[in-house]
């Protein structure tokens, strides 16, 4: 596909707003940026800042998302919601989530200094909590955001003790105040929300942008084995119940159930074992289970498939087993008419043939907002072989020039 060359100096400034903001970290050493720490109420200071250049009204929520609004050119209108989070996995890329944001601030920004007012609102939501890494709680934000905000999750603690309700408080937010949706649900036009690709098609096939078609189901389980702890001398390999070996076992068996074709994917990303020694059989150990598919009927085969075998294998080696789901998002399509938008404003920037689509594998906030609205979502070419979630992470200002393009192409066009 042959490129066409930009003046980028709004893709500048969005490669240059991004490196800042991954600046702004827990670790000193890599970009972690999780739920409501110090350098994450500094990001949320810093994207309200920009808004408020870019000409909008700013207001922080509930749960610390903020959100700028940027008025119709009449009373009464319907509003077109963006945005995306701007929390991050440990050891992250500091694209993902950001652009979400960024881009459509540099859009609203444009449009403020033309002076020009579209006949719908444009809200963009700074989601503050979607990756869920501190307090294992995804789309905490964008759930608060339509009112399905769970209480429970106030009790839940970090890896310090410290809870959600007492972190909330010490950031001066009023866990009290989480009641009903933090924006008016009748009034929404749409959501739409920019993303980087977090894999490699668009990279491969030399496209800048491409239209996501659905995102798949996830859940997400924390499975915990427990077994016999004893001596690692004295116990004879045939009488023993090693929850280590056993969850072992339990990890590949989910690797090939979630590996058997179809759109499949399942993942173990953290594995503890209780009191480990290296002298000691594990008497108990926890991992987790991700599981995703394309559709809600496939993740349900992939994750009864993968469970009987884990049972299985719990019987067989005599330890027990027991299983929490921790998530659980329904797969959500986007809607035709907003691809179809996407799309057409992407072919105008790219002057090439028909737009890509794809599906997207990783979760996002635009899941939440399906059970309220229609959504869509428009990917940027990610860089570096496709990778995400990994500070090799990137996005050109290229690239970056020409989502600001479409997308703000699209706004005039869907307001019209």
């Amino acid at each position: 596909m042959e490129d066409r060359t930009f003046d980028c100096a709004a893709g500048r400034e969005f490669i240059a707003r991004a490196e800042e903001l991954g600046r702004l970290s827990d670790s000193p050493h890599h970009y972690t940026r999780t739920y409501l720490t110090h350098a994450h109420r500094e990001a949320a200071r810093r994207i309200a800042q920009w808004m408020g250049e870019a000409g909008m009204r700013v207001r922080v929520d509930a749960v610390g998302s903020v959100i700028g609004r940027y008025e119709a050119a009449s009373p009464g209108a319907r509003t077109l919601l963006m945005g995306s989070h701007f929390d991050s996995v440990r050891n992250g890329g500091k694209f993902d989530g950001v652009m979400g944001i960024l881009v459509p601030v540099a859009c609203v920004a444009a449009l403020s200094r033309e002076g020009r007012r579209l006949p719908v609102a444009i809200e963009v939501a700074a989601f503050a909590d979607e990756e869920g890494a501190r307090f294992q709680t995804s789309f905490l934000a964008s759930r608060a955001l339509v009112g399905r905000f769970d209480p429970a999750l106030l009790a839940r603690a970090d890896a310090d003790g410290v809870t959600l309700a007492q972190a909330m408080r010490e950031a001066g937010l009023d866990p009290e105040a989480i009641r009903g949706p933090q924006v008016d649900l009748a009034s929404l036009a749409a959501y739409v929300e920019v993303h980087i690709e977090q894999g490699p098609v668009l990279l491969g096939e030399g496209r800048s942008l491409g239209v996501v078609t659905s995102i798949a189901a996830g859940t997400r389980h924390w499975l915990t084995v427990r077994g016999v702890a004893g001596h690692a001398g004295t116990v004879p390999m045939a009488m023993r119940h090693d929850a280590l070996a056993a969850a072992c076992e339990m990890v590949l068996a989910i690797e090939r159930r979630c590996a058997a074709g179809g759109s499949r994917v399942g993942t173990v990303g953290m594995l503890e074992v209780k009191d480990g020694t290296g002298n000691v059989i594990p008497g108990e150990v926890r991992f987790s289970a991700d599981i995703r598919a394309a559709d809600d009927e496939t993740l349900a085969g992939a994750e009864r498939e993968a469970f009987a075998e884990c049972d299985a294998i719990a019987a067989r080696r005599g330890v027990r087993l027991e299983r929490a789901r921790t998530h659980s998002v329904k797969a959500a399509p986007c809607a035709q008419g907003l691809q179809d938008g996407l799309a057409a404003s992407i072919e105008r920037v790219e002057g090439a043939g028909p737009a890509r689509r794809l599906p997207s594998g990783a979760g996002h906030d635009a899941m939440i907002l399906a059970d309220v609205t229609d959504v869509g979502m428009m990917f940027v070419r990610c860089g570096a072989g496709g990778v995400s979630h990994n500070p090799a992470e990137t996005v050109s200002a290229e690239d970056a020039e020409r989502a600001i393009r479409a997308l703000g192409d699209f706004l005039v066009r869907f307001a019209g």
